[in-house]
């Protein structure tokens, strides 16, 4: 039997603990390309220097390299993006991944297809002190970077003064990504208006709904939508609470939604990979509003689909990988329901308790499939927590699965009643 050898850029033993329970760890070898300590909380990203690492260990491997991907944003899906066309491995390209990952660069590809499915948007420079009129959107709208991931320094903006307060943050911090963000656009083979723009913001009106997240794949000219997994928000805030599979929208929402990652996707020329799309359905105006488009498998769903179908998601992306025809999924999951929760606190300060290990084995004990993921320890300061989103703080995440929702919202309680944490702030201590 061959044996491949598949490259990850961004590894992590929680995901490989995943990966090897795919039925295609029979036949590949994975490998990191990168390690994600190498790529993340590392202060500047010197992408260059982070490529040739990753080809260097690729070109060393006996037998050489068969696949390269990425189930991490910014910079994994680039710089596996970059190796597979210096490598000549099945992938969806620079460009075609560059259109997906700069926002505005997206929105106006998007423009040309799905017009009535996308917000008014425009491009501005954080440090034009006359951007809110520029704008010119009326509030409420968002702003965010051109590039960015899971929600860092998006705010919501409901008047100048909430504008020029975010601003000020994002002067201060916007740059750790858009400057080797903007290295790879000038680098690459793109229009140069895109590539040197000075603008690395983007205000958006406001859109909402139920959110939810298609992921999907592209191969052989053929655009395919093979899950839903709805994001469901805490109560009076904009993080999110948890994710569940499978999405309790209609099928015939679903269906549009996949009409319109089917006509985007295409004039992308996004071919040979996975991806997902976040949409929003507003159901008062029976309206799908397509929010961002994420050129990878998301990793926070692999455990869902493992629970609901008995495989990972992640088999759909070494597949693609390796320039296979993914298979369809059944339904011969341990479970009916699945969800990733996570657990957060809303204000700064010092971690002073987390689970002890007694207690995470009692958890264990009483749900043997919940996996637990813990973002801190005993000391960590929230405040230096990095690509957090803008109102909170990842403590942990936990994934659970059962027969119903109910279910599974009941197995959520019982393992917070186990996983304590317990947050210091200068006025008083709190248990999360």
């Amino acid at each position: 039997m061959t044996q491949y050898n598949v490259f990850f850029v961004g590894l992590d033993d929680f995901n490989l603990a995943t990966l090897k329970n795919l039925p295609q760890a029979a036949d590949c070898t994975f490998h990191a390309a990168l390690h994600i300590d190498e790529m993340r909380g590392v202060g500047d990203l010197d992408i260059p220097a982070l490529v040739e690492t990753a080809a260097a260990r690729m070109a060393a491997v006996p037998g050489g390299a068969h696949a390269v991907t990425s189930f991490f944003d910014f910079p994994g899906t680039l710089i596996a993006a970059m190796l597979a066309e210096r490598f000549g491995l099945p992938g969806p390209g620079l460009e075609a991944v560059l259109k997906c990952e700069n926002k505005y660069w997206s929105r106006l590809e998007q423009q040309k297809v799905v017009p009535d499915n996308i917000p008014a948007f425009a491009a501005f420079d954080p440090h034009d002190d006359s951007a809110y009129e520029r704008i010119g959107l009326i509030p409420p709208f968002w702003i965010k970077p051109i590039k960015s991931f899971r929600s860092y320094l998006a705010f919501k903006i409901g008047d100048p003064r909430q504008f020029d307060d975010a601003v000020a943050i994002c002067r201060d911090k916007g740059a750790q990504l858009a400057d080797p963000f903007r290295t790879i656009m000038e680098q690459a083979d793109i229009a140069p208006e895109i590539a040197g723009m000075a603008e690395s913001f983007i205000a958006e009106s406001s859109i909402g709904g139920a959110q939810c997240t298609l992921e999907g794949y592209a191969h052989d000219g053929r655009i395919v939508g093979y899950g839903v997994v709805d994001s469901i928000r805490e109560a009076d805030s904009s993080s999110f609470a948890r994710y569940e599979y499978p999405s309790m929208l209609p099928l015939e929402v679903q269906h549009r939604m996949i009409d319109v990652a089917r006509s985007v996707m295409t004039q992308i020329g996004y071919e040979n990979g996975t991806f997902n799309i976040e949409f929003f359905y507003d159901q008062t105006n029976d309206q799908v509003w397509l929010l961002e488009i994420n050129p990878r498998a998301s990793q926070s769903h692999a455990d869902l689909f493992e629970k609901v179908h008995g495989v990972s998601h992640l088999s759909v992306m070494v597949d693609l990988a390796l320039g296979r025809k993914p298979k369809p999924f059944q339904r011969t999951g341990q479970f009916n329901v699945a969800a990733h929760f996570f657990v957060r606190a809303f204000e700064p300060g010092i971690v002073t308790r987390v689970p002890t290990a007694d207690a995470l084995k009692r958890l264990h004990h009483r749900q043997p499939s919940t996996r637990l993921k813990l973002a801190v320890e005993r000391g960590t300061d929230l405040a230096s927590l990095e690509n957090q989103d803008s109102y909170s703080y990842e403590l942990a995440e936990i994934y659970i699965g059962g027969r119903d929702r109910a279910e599974v919202l009941d197995r959520y309680d019982e393992a917070m009643t186990a996983l304590q944490f317990e947050i210091e702030r200068e006025t008083l201590t709190q248990v999360t």
